[in-house]
């Protein structure tokens, strides 16, 4: 999950524990509490800081069906410490990791996700779009109180690389140990989540022998925005090759829609989604021929006549009959638009006659506005009020009964408090620049970023406009861009998740 706020480890005689800076885990003290210091603490941080310690990890051997193979595996739930300049354990990183049984093939991958936000923990990746098991979320009609039942998941990566799950301080059950000031300067900003979380990566390889394995980076939405920062920072600082990217929605470019005063951006970017969403409202398949039409118009005719403004009013006319014809919506709100339609009005008024509200990540996705008449859009989002609850649920039973790691403390799928205190300005940093260099480091290096149509919260069109400016030397088809029928979610779609699965094989040679 994006900031809308607005995005498997070793067999068990391999334990977690290398910190960001040396020792092992188990051998340090628990954290005490110092009332005086703790006093001027905010509660919910006090409160992080007197649980009891982690326990040691723990690990269950599973099994799980893919592409007609039987496929056994032990999943592994332990924490991995994170240490300050002076090597004081300063935060606990929680790690799920799935490693294949048997023998070790030293040819075998192994894959690091992240989810966005920030604020979001991986559970998204790990139980719907990549882990060995999946819950059913993301979808129209999924609901919070749906069964938290993992099963097989046909869109696994597992038969062809070992998975990794890292969830960063503050997300699922990983906690700072430090007070809130001290919290956002070392984990609630830019620079130094890329740091730590890299210095994660490399620990959990060194204390389980992985370092010659091939590596891959994968990251959804916000995650999305981590992953080529994660690959440079690991090539250029701390000496690990990255063999590939897989973007899943992601979080590219941020000030492409800035300014959308001035800037034509923000209404280029979204209207390919928009219109996307209204193909398939029509029974239309969507397809890169289908989408080719209004792709050509957002790049030429419409940047065009953005650019000329009000004061030209055959521009807005145009705009206005085009916007119209491609987003199915009311001529009289898109002429009152001037042909920009912003994405929150457009989830409003798409439904408006059905008393409807519309999803972001997914403008197909609805649910009841439980406030039809207000003048502003008085409510969640359909599909993260939908699935806050069954990935909290599964992941939490997952890791404390199933493989019996007992932690204490909340598990925070999504963290409101991560995204209200993060960095301001993230706004005017990108992650295309860090993705060109890498690309430009490695020319073995394959990319996949990989979209679905429908999405407004991170649209696809940003990244083909990114693509697009990328010199990238041999062969041009190691970075690819992807786009399925769906939305920021577009694996929770059956005929999406296979086709991605495909998409990403290619990636790792696994065909």
């Amino acid at each position: 999950m994006r900031r809308l706020m607005i995005a498997a480890v070793a067999a068990v005689a391999l334990s977690f524990g290398l910190s960001a800076t040396t020792g092992a885990f188990a051998a340090d003290d628990p954290p005490k509490a110092d009332a005086k210091k703790d006093a001027g603490k905010d509660a919910a941080k006090k409160d992080d800081i007197d649980l009891p310690p982690f326990p040691e990890p723990a690990s269950v051997k599973q099994v799980t069906h893919v592409a007609g193979k039987t496929v056994n595996y032990t999943a592994t739930v332990g924490a991995l410490p994170v240490r300050d300049e002076k090597g004081k354990k300063i935060a606990e990183v929680v790690v799920t990791a799935y490693v294949l049984d048997g023998p070790r093939d030293p040819k075998r991958p192994v894959t690091f996700a992240f989810n966005g936000g920030p604020g979001a923990a991986s559970v998204y990746l790990n139980l719907g779009a990549i882990g060995p098991k999946r819950v059913q979320f993301g979808a129209q009609g999924d609901g919070p109180s749906d069964p938290a039942v993992l099963v097989d998941n046909p869109g696994t990566w597992m038969d062809f690389t070992d998975l990794v799950f890292i969830d960063p301080v503050g997300t699922g059950f990983s906690r700072s140990l430090v007070d809130k000031d001290e919290t956002k300067k070392r984990f609630y900003s830019i620079k130094p989540d890329i740091e730590y979380l890299s210095r994660i990566v490399y620990d959990w390889l060194l204390k389980n022998g992985r370092m010659a394995s091939p590596k891959y980076i994968s990251g959804e939405s916000y995650g999305g925005f981590r992953a080529p920062k994660i690959t440079y920072f690991l090539q250029t600082q701390l000496g690990v090759g990255v063999s590939g990217i897989v973007m899943v929605s992601p979080y590219l470019e941020p000030g492409m829609n800035q300014d959308p005063d001035f800037s034509p951006m923000n209404w280029v970017t979204s209207l390919p989604s928009m219109t996307a969403a209204n193909y398939e409202r029509q029974g239309k398949t969507l397809s890169p021929a289908l989408m080719a039409e209004v792709e050509g118009y957002a790049r030429g005719e419409f940047t065009v006549d953005l650019m000329k403004g009000r004061r030209d009013p055959a521009a807005v006319n145009r705009m206005v009959d085009k916007v119209t014809a491609f987003t199915g919506l009311n001529p009289e709100f898109v002429k009152r638009s001037g042909g920009r339609i912003d994405i929150g009005a457009f989830l409003r008024e798409l439904y408006r006659d059905t008393g409807k509200i519309a999803s972001v990540y997914d403008s197909n996705v609805t649910q009841e506005d439980p406030f039809p008449w207000a003048a502003d859009g008085r409510r969640g989002d359909p599909i993260l009020d939908a699935i806050i609850a069954p990935t909290t649920s599964a992941m939490v039973d997952f890791d404390t009964r199933v493989v019996g790691w007992k932690a204490e403390g909340r598990f925070n799928a999504l963290s409101y408090e991560v995204g209200e205190n993060w960095e301001k300005g993230i706004e005017l940093v990108d992650a295309s620049s860090d993705l060109r260099k890498a690309i430009a480091a490695d020319p073995k290096m394959k990319v996949l970023i990989a979209h679905g149509y429908d999405d407004l919260s991170c649209p696809y069109f940003v990244s083909r406009l990114v693509i697009d400016q990328i010199p990238i030397s041999g062969d041009v088809g190691r970075v690819k861009l992807s786009i399925y029928p769906g939305g920021h979610m577009f694996y929770s779609r059956p005929a999406s998740m296979a086709a991605f699965r495909t998409d990403v094989m290619a990636v790792f040679g696994a065909h």
